[in-house]
């Protein structure tokens, strides 16, 4: 009974067979002729129906909002898997590198005391043959003046004429070599030693950094899409070189047309990634990374400032990038091959030659806020000069 007073009407004692839309209550038969006869009044089955209904799509709202999180819980927990498996590898990578390094000055340390001790031994023994060769001389020189001081006191003067002319003069005996202790012998020894184990470890150190850099490696294919109309594109998107004929094709707003680039089809917007060209046999080129908002009609600038991190080569050997002005790169050998790594999150860019493992110029400090994506140009092929093609190799690509 006490229940049942929620669904009388307290006024007309009639049931609350009705629900009022624009006051929000439940009213009576009697209610709804009454003081809600202009209102919008419907039976309470249907209210209930459509409140189930909003109900229902609540329920669906936020059954998709579990799964969402769910799925953002195992995607975290698949991202916190592989950053631990990547630390494990790197530091693994570390601990090798930096045992190498250990190995290498110890082996160099030993080598330069070794050397030193065996110039050690040289010199004493050369010590000992001319200490010998001077006792020899002492022995000798004693004698002679022994029979000079027997001449001195003898009487006899016709003895004393009759002597060999020889005698009265001085001995014959080879000049004493100087003795010098030669410190910068060994300073120099030192320099060299040193000068050595700093190129082992420079080299190590690169082949150690090439090795990290490798296991970022993504596999690289070209977007015909992006491609100037004169360029070629192999039939596998992996090859790109500047031909002579301006083809047909549309205008499409990703497309450059003006300068003869062409992008990656796959952009990056998170953690590192790693990607190798061929440039063997070209006299011009251009490489690197760019943001996806870029302009790509008409004229543009290769610069950070506009969204492009890259480095080229023009008229056969003069190397370049761009920060806020051109500057020109000094190698020591001509690049076959330019490896690119990007480190999103560390606002890195960097390039290496691939053969000789040593490295080309990094952009340090960036921020990225937006997808970035390879980038190529052949560049003209200078009536068949640089005509080779640029090609994407597989840089130990991970799956």
């Amino acid at each position: 009974m006490e229940n049942m007073k929620h669904y009388i009407c307290q006024k007309h004692e009639r049931p609350l067979e009705l629900f009022c839309r624009d006051d929000q209550v439940y009213v009576c038969v009697f209610c709804a002729d009454g003081d809600h006869k202009t209102h919008n009044t419907v039976p309470l089955e249907e209210e209930s129906t459509e409140k189930k209904t909003q109900l229902m799509k609540t329920q669906t709202y936020v059954q998709q909002m579990i799964q969402d999180r769910i799925k953002k819980v195992q995607d975290i927990k698949h991202s916190a898997e592989i950053r631990k498996k990547n630390t494990e590898r790197e530091k693994a990578a570390s601990v090798e590198l930096f045992s190498d390094l250990m190995r290498s000055i110890e082996r160099c340390q030993t080598e330069l005391l070794e050397m030193l001790e065996e110039k050690q031994k040289a010199a004493e023994k050369q010590e000992e043959k001319l200490i010998q060769e001077l006792q020899q001389e002492i022995t000798e020189l004693k004698m002679r003046n022994t029979e000079l001081d027997h001449l001195l006191h003898t009487e006899d003067h016709l003895q004393l004429l009759q002597i060999d002319p020889s005698s009265c003069g001085p001995p014959h005996t080879r000049n004493c070599p100087e003795i010098s202790m030669s410190p910068d012998v060994s300073v120099e020894t030192l320099r060299r030693a040193l000068t050595q184990l700093q190129e082992t470890l420079d080299q190590k150190l690169s082949q150690s950094v090439m090795k990290m850099m490798q296991q970022h490696a993504v596999h690289v294919t070209l977007d015909p899409d992006t491609a100037h109309p004169k360029l070629i594109l192999s039939d596998d998107e992996k090859q790109v070189r500047h031909g002579d004929m301006h083809r047909e094709l549309p205008d499409n707003p990703e497309r450059f047309d003006h300068s003869f680039c062409v992008l990656g089809k796959e952009g990056f917007s998170s953690g590192r990634f790693y990607f190798e060209v061929q440039v063997k046999g070209k006299t011009g080129w251009i490489l690197g990374v760019i943001r996806e908002s870029v302009n790509r009609k008409g004229q543009i600038i290769m610069s950070p400032r506009d969204g492009f991190w890259v480095v080229g080569l023009w008229n056969e050997d003069e190397y370049w990038t761009c920060t806020d002005s051109y500057v020109l790169l000094s190698l020591r050998v001509k690049p076959q091959k330019v490896g690119v790594f990007v480190d999103y999150e560390e606002g890195l860019v960097s390039f290496y030659d691939v053969e000789s493992r040593s490295h080309i110029y990094s952009f340090t400090g960036l921020s990225f806020t937006e997808k970035l994506y390879p980038f190529f140009s052949p560049l003209p092929n200078n009536r068949g000069k640089n005509s080779a093609p640029l090609i994407i190799s597989p840089g130990n690509c991970n799956e």
